[in-house]
């Protein structure tokens, strides 16, 4: 494909013309304020949810077996006392 010098410099100006209209203002705000917006919502990554959710089995496994352990020590009390 032949470079027409016409047609690149046509390409040229129009990029520019994009890159200083209110259209690029636009996008570069929007991406600002979703950005901030975002850091408000004061978000966690997968990663982050994932390990808080391995966490949380780990911690009811560990409760359900306390309570076991609890409920066969009340029923060893409650056996001595009788």
């Amino acid at each position: 494909m032949n470079n027409n010098p016409w047609l690149d410099s046509l390409q040229k100006n129009v990029s520019n013309l994009i890159a200083k209209s209110p259209a690029a203002d636009i996008e570069r705000n929007l991406k600002s304020f979703t950005s901030q917006a975002f850091n408000k919502l004061d978000l966690v990554t997968r990663a982050e949810f994932d390990i808080q959710t391995d966490l949380l089995r780990q911690a009811i496994a560990q409760i359900d077996q306390l309570e076991k352990q609890l409920q066969a020590t009340e029923q060893r009390i409650v056996a001595l006392e009788k």
